[in-house]
C-alpha cells in the first residue's frame, strides 16, 4: 500500500513503470490521489510514439523500486487501458469506475479515516496529483504541472523538434581499369627492288679488242649472271605507349531537404479577474 513519501519518490523524476515482467513500459508522469482517502491510487505512464501517450495503471498490488514501480498488468494491458481526455489534476467516478472495470479491480476500500501526514509542510488530503520537490519537499498537490517532469512550480516548459542534418558516406559504385586485346588491320607501303636482265651490246672497238679475242675462235660457252631481289619481311615486336591509372576528384552539390517538425506553442487563457493585469495565479485542483 503507497502512502505519500513513496508517491513523491515516483514523482521525483527519472522512474519508470515496469510491466509484470519487469520491462519498461514508459516514464511516469503523475500520481493520483484517493478523494477520500488521500493514499496515492493511480499512477500514469508516458507510453507511445515519443512519450505522447498518458495510460492510467492502478498501484494497488503495485511494487516500488528505487525510482521506479513494477506493476502486476503485462505492456499490451496498460498500453491498452481506456484513455482519460481532460484528468489532468482529478479523475470523476465515472472515469474511475470505466479503469477499475478494465483492470478488474474493485473500487478504493481503503480506510477513509486515514490522513497522510508530511513531517516537513503538515497534512495534505484530498484530490491531486502526488509531487515533490527536492529542495523545499512541497506538498503533494502544488502548484503547476508540466509534462515533460515533476510539478515544480507555474511555469510550462515548450519544447519543439528541431532537424538536424548530416552526411554520411555510403558506396555508390565501383570504378576498375579493366586491359583486354582487340585486333585491327594495319595497311603499309613498302618500296622493294628487284634486279632483271638487260642485253648490252659493245662494238669491237681498240680498246677492248684485246679482251674479245682472248678466247678461242669458235667456241660455245655459258655465263651465269645471279638476279637478286628484295622481298617483305613482317616482324612485330611489343613496345610500351602509355600509362592509364584511375583517380577521384569530390565534386560537391547542393541537394535539398523537406522535413515536417513539430512545435509546442503556449497561449494564455485568462478568466477575466477584476483588477489583474497580465498575472494568472490560483492552481488547477478540482477539489
Amino acid at each position: 500500500m503507497f502512502d505519500t513519501n513513496q508517491a513523491k519518490t515516483l514523482v521525483s523524476g527519472g522512474g519508470n513503470v515496469l510491466d509484470s515482467n519487469g520491462d519498461k513500459i514508459g516514464s511516469i508522469g503523475q500520481v493520483f490521489l484517493d478523494d477520500s482517502s488521500g493514499r496515492p491510487e493511480w499512477v500514469t505512464v508516458n507510453t507511445g510514439l515519443f512519450g505522447m501517450s498518458e495510460s492510467f495503471v492502478p498501484l494497488r498490488d503495485a511494487e516500488l523500486s528505487g525510482k521506479d514501480v513494477r506493476v502486476p498488468y503485462t505492456k499490451d494491458k496498460v498500453k491498452d487501458a481506456p484513455r482519460i481526455s481532460d484528468a489532468e489534476s482529478h479523475l470523476d467516478e465515472s472515469e474511475e469506475a470505466k479503469l477499475y472495470t478494465y483492470y478488474g479491480v474493485e473500487g478504493q476500500d481503503y480506510d477513509t479515516s486515514y490522513s497522510d501526514t508530511d513531517t516537513t509542510t503538515g497534512t495534505t488530503t484530498g484530490t491531486g496529483y502526488a509531487t515533490t520537490d527536492t529542495t523545499t519537499d512541497r506538498d503533494v498537490s502544488s502548484v503547476g504541472h508540466d509534462t515533460s517532469g515533476p510539478n515544480t512550480d507555474s511555469a510550462m516548459t515548450r519544447s519543439e523538434e528541431q532537424v538536424r542534418v548530416g552526411t554520411e558516406t555510403r558506396e555508390a559504385g565501383r570504378a576498375r581499369l579493366r586491359k583486354y586485346v582487340v585486333t585491327e588491320d594495319v595497311q603499309t607501303t613498302v618500296p622493294v627492288s628487284h634486279e632483271e636482265v638487260r642485253i648490252e651490246r659493245e662494238p669491237i672497238t681498240d680498246a677492248n679488242r684485246g679482251e674479245a679475242m682472248s678466247g678461242g675462235d669458235i667456241t660455245t660457252e655459258e655465263h651465269d649472271v645471279v638476279l637478286n631481289e628484295e622481298r617483305v619481311v613482317v616482324d612485330k615486336e611489343t613496345v610500351p605507349v602509355e600509362r592509364v591509372r584511375v583517380d577521384k576528384e569530390t565534386v560537391t552539390e547542393q541537394e535539398r531537404v523537406d522535413e515536417t517538425v513539430r512545435k509546442e506553442q503556449i497561449e494564455l487563457d485568462e478568466d477575466g479577474t477584476t483588477g489583474t493585469t497580465g498575472t494568472v495565479t490560483g492552481d488547477r485542483r478540482n477539489d
